[in-house]
């Protein structure tokens, strides 16, 4: 059984807090702000060393680990940005490997129905399907890395703020302890 981070009585809210800056901030400015996330991982990092010594300090940097490695590989193939790595990671340092796991879980299928919302709404959806099946096209015949043209920082279309599913995922995930 995987351990996880008890979760001291306040520290639902200041799991919220974060999340919710982080979205506020996203929605603005589409970025998350080192600030924001660096800072709160060393706080839970602090934290949990405090509240559970040298266990508890495994399991916060275990959850950010975690946070980290789930979301980097979307990352490094152009698909979301760095301050949302470093928020589910950061958010994982406060709940530990499994409640970081379970955060990018709901933050992902939050994320596709929000994707979903924001295609149809903007009216880009047949063209977000044909982009799809052309990574695919490429990813066959290159392998899977990025594609020049359907990065972050070289595609059109609307762009999503991630920090707003992974605000709905972390409360999905508070809500189920």
């Amino acid at each position: 059984m995987v351990a996880m981070v008890p979760l001291e009585p306040m520290v639902p809210m200041i799991v919220v807090a974060i999340a919710t800056l982080a979205a506020g901030t996203d929605l603005a400015t589409r970025r998350i702000p080192n600030l924001l996330t660096l800072g709160a991982a060393a706080v839970a990092l602090a934290f949990h060393a405090v509240q559970g010594g040298a266990h508890g300090f495994g399991l916060a940097l275990a959850g950010w680990l975690v946070g980290a490695a789930v979301f980097f590989p979307v990352f490094a193939l152009g698909g979301m940005g760095a301050g949302d790595v470093k928020l589910v990671a950061a958010l994982g340092a406060w709940l530990g490997p499994v409640g970081a796991l379970q955060v990018a879980a709901f933050s992902a299928v939050a994320g596709g129905v929000v994707a979903i919302i924001v295609m149809v709404r903007a009216h880009y959806l047949h063209t977000a399907l044909a982009n799809l099946f052309r990574l695919f096209g490429y990813w066959r015949t290159a392998g899977v890395r990025p594609m020049p043209d359907l990065t972050l920082a070289t595609a059109g279309g609307p762009r999503l703020a991630y920090g707003v599913p992974i605000l709905i995922g972390t409360m999905g995930t508070l809500w189920l302890r």
